[in-house]
């Protein structure tokens, strides 16, 4: 409806939920800008849109540093001369008990999670501003709307993103803001875990019932294809079975 030809910055492109939104809106005519610390996996998605015809380029790109997620959104600038969505998709969930003590895990949560998606705001709102639209799609977890063990600084990362979302969708009236909120999903996402039962269960619950990432980034094209004037504030998409 209203995806071709928009400008689509995605972080955590690499894999997962940023891998499936970035083919999905690239399919659909967007011109999508792949941000991700993996250059290889970058490339190689890329051909893989330039080969069924569509448009993008890609940077690498470490969320955590806030030089590196202004250079993607300046690529994106200078190749295709605007942007007009902004996806923030990275993220990592090595999850814990507290009692564990895994505060180094804690630290790269509350980096990557939070402090990358911010960095994100920071370098498109300026733009947006400028342009008088845009649209920031902020992907977070149903991990913030139940709070379950294990999941404390997780979801904490998590609910503060929803906070600062709601805030900004307050604050702008020309700019869209949507948050996402998945379920368990067949993604990477287990990968950073260092807790081995952790690891086992969340594979295990994976295994069980997770959707795949493109029904999370079929609710974020929705949200991206709407008119103008129309702002999908929130979308919680999980698989059926989930508690």
């Amino acid at each position: 409806m209203n995806i071709e030809h928009k400008v689509v910055v995605v972080t955590g492109a690499s894999s997962g939920i940023g891998r499936a939104t970035a083919k999905m809106l690239a399919g659909r005519g967007a011109r999508v800008v792949l941000g991700a610390r993996r250059g290889a996996d970058l490339a190689a998605i890329a051909a893989e849109i330039s080969a069924v015809g569509g448009h993008s380029a890609y940077r690498v790109t470490d969320v955590t540093s806030r030089a590196d997620v202004d250079a993607l959104v300046a690529h994106a600038l200078e190749r295709f001369g605007r942007v007009d969505v902004l996806v923030n998709v990275a993220g990592i969930g090595p999850i814990s008990r507290f009692d564990a003590l895994r505060i180094e895990d804690w630290d790269a949560m509350i980096d990557v999670n939070l402090r990358g998606t911010l960095y994100g705001i920071g370098a498109a709102l300026p733009l947006f501003k400028r342009q008088q639209s845009g649209h920031i799609v902020n992907v977070i977890s149903t991990a913030g709307l139940k709070i379950l063990p294990t999941m404390g600084i997780y979801a904490a990362t998590k609910n503060a993103v929803r906070t600062a979302t709601e805030a900004l969708r307050q604050e702008t009236k020309r700019i869209r803001v949507t948050e996402v909120s998945p379920g368990y999903v067949a993604t990477e996402f287990s990968r950073s875990i260092t807790d081995p039962d952790v690891l086992a269960h969340i594979d295990g619950r994976k295994a069980a019932f997770a959707i795949p990432p493109e029904a999370v980034a079929r609710a974020i094209a929705y949200a991206i294809e709407q008119p103008e004037d129309v702002e999908i504030g929130s979308i919680v998409i999980r698989p059926t079975a989930q508690d």
